[in-house]
Order: structure tokens, then C-alpha cells, then sequence
């Protein structure tokens, strides 16, 4: 079994060789990366050329930006039989490629697994489903984030590729989850994917404050979860549900007088509002 890592990247070093480092220390070694550079300079090409002895890599540009492009020019590369989409400031915790492998060896009957991600210090941000279930596309939302989303390869063919207009670097206000509308539009045909509580990667714990920085970052995210929702024709009731948990935590923020969070979450609801009108 080959996996194949296209690894979408513009504007970080550390991060990509803590990644890189934590894929050279895995002890399952069939595996390709594919890394899509959008950087107009060579900052990566020193990193990159140190590593080519210690597993297969392929390094190609992209000049057109956002993530959702650099992963369709790497799905065009990626020959493997199982595909996955780490980010660039994420990071493989030992064994995990080995762990996916079992899991997929021993079920052939899934399609595709998931898992969750702390910041390896435990700490960790978002409402995750508490155990192990097969994905539906109400319990979706708090059981995959992109970097942790294993699919075989007859998902892919199936699929094709990412909406181009949504992500980071979309050039739309539609700032995130086209990784969720990959899974669902995979669930509508018919595939059959997990959510695995115990298989845990690793990435920065972005919001830990409340700042401008996080209001910013966290409209960007919801406009685009709002969007994702409406295109892929949740039922009218289902979207008001989902912001009336944010709107109790704007109440409950604002009686304990945390005024930074109440703005933080009332930002979040007006900016998925926006994404689901859009």
C-alpha cells in the first residue's frame, strides 16, 4: 500500500522541515510527497534536495495560489493508493502512516479514514466527536480536518478535484472547508468513511486568544464552512441549529464578562451568515 502526501506550501521553512522531519522518521516507508510549491522564491529547494535520498519526493510550482489548486495539481502527480493532504505547518506523529495502513488492510470496506490533531502538548481547539464513527454529513464537521483525511485512491478517481473556489488562497471570501466538501461530496457517493478518535496528528492551536489576529482568521474559516454548507443543500432547519450553540457562547462569554471572546464568537456567527447567503 502507497501513500501518496501532496503537500500544499507557500511562505514557510521551520515548519515544512519539522514536517519533513517527522515523515523521514516514519517506519513505514512507502510513501511518496508531493510537495506543490507556491513560493516565488527558492527558499525550499536546499530542505528539499537534503531529503530526496531518504524517500521518494517530488518538488513542482505552481504559480496560481490557494490550497485547493496546489492540491489539484498534486492529485494530477499522485499515483498511490492512498492520498492525503498534510499542510505545511502540520507534523506526522511516529508510526502514524503505519497506523492508517492497518486500519485500511484490515477493513477493506472503508473508504477512508480521519483523525484529529493536538498540538503535541495535548491541547487542541474545535468540538471533536468524542468516539470513533463513521462520517455522515451531519457528524462531518467535528470529525476530519483536512491534514488528517487518508482517502484510497478509488475515492480520488471518483471525486476528481478540490473546488478551487474555496480555501486558503481562493482569491473568495470562502476561506476554508474544502476539505469537508471533498468528504461530502464523497459521502453523496456512496463512500464509506471513519472518524478515529485515537489517531491524533499533529498542528498548531491557532486561536489561543481572541484577538483582531483570530477574529480575522476565524471569519475567513466560518464564511467558508457557511458556504460549504449551503452548496452542498443542508436543509433549512439544519444551519440555524448550528449557530445557536455559537449564540448561547455569546451570551454565556458576555456574563462573565469576557468581552473579547463574546466579539470573537459573534463574528463567527455573522461571518458563516454570510457564507451560507453567499
Amino acid at each position: 500500500m502507497k501513500f501518496s502526501l501532496v503537500l500544499a506550501t507557500v511562505g514557510r521553512s521551520d515548519e515544512v522541515a519539522r514536517l519533513l522531519a517527522s515523515l523521514d522518521a516514519q517506519d513505514y516507508r512507502n510513501f511518496e510527497l508531493i510537495v506543490v510549491d507556491q513560493n516565488s522564491d527558492d527558499r525550499l529547494v536546499p530542505m528539499l534536495t537534503s531529503y530526496r535520498q531518504k524517500f521518494s519526493l517530488v518538488h513542482v510550482r505552481s504559480a496560481a495560489r490557494g490550497v485547493s489548486r496546489a492540491r489539484n495539481r498534486g492529485l494530477e502527480l499522485a499515483d498511490g493508493d492512498v492520498i492525503a493532504f498534510p499542510d505545511d505547518d502540520c507534523w506526522y506523529p511516529d508510526g502514524l502512516l503505519q497506523k492508517v495502513a492497518t486500519v485500511l488492510q484490515n477493513h477493506p470496506e472503508l473508504d477512508g479514514i480521519t483523525g484529529r490533531f493536538t498540538d503535541g502538548d495535548g491541547r487542541t481547539e474545535g468540538r471533536w466527536l468524542q468516539n470513533s464513527a463513521l462520517l455522515n454529513r451531519y457528524n462531518v464537521w467535528r470529525g476530519a480536518i483536512e491534514f488528517s483525511i487518508f482517502l484510497r485512491r478509488r475515492v480520488v478517481d471518483t471525486i476528481g478535484q478540490f473546488n478551487e473556489s474555496l480555501g486558503v488562497g481562493a482569491g473568495t471570501v470562502w476561506g476554508a472547508a474544502e476539505g469537508t466538501d471533498y468528504l461530502l461530496r464523497s459521502l453523496r457517493h456512496g463512500f464509506k468513511l471513519k472518524f478515529m478518535s485515537d489517531m491524533v496528528l499533529h498542528h498548531p492551536v491557532k486561536t489561543s486568544n481572541f484577538d483582531a489576529s483570530a477574529c480575522d482568521r476565524q471569519q475567513k474559516y466560518e464564511t467558508g464552512i457557511g458556504h460549504v454548507m449551503r452548496i452542498n443543500d443542508y436543509p433549512l432547519w439544519y444551519f440555524p441549529s448550528t449557530c445557536l450553540r455559537t449564540c448561547v457562547g455569546i451570551l454565556i462569554a458576555m456574563a462573565k464578562g469576557d468581552l473579547p471572546k463574546a466579539r470573537f464568537k459573534y463574528a463567527s456567527v455573522l461571518a458563516r451568515v454570510q457564507g451560507w447567503r453567499g
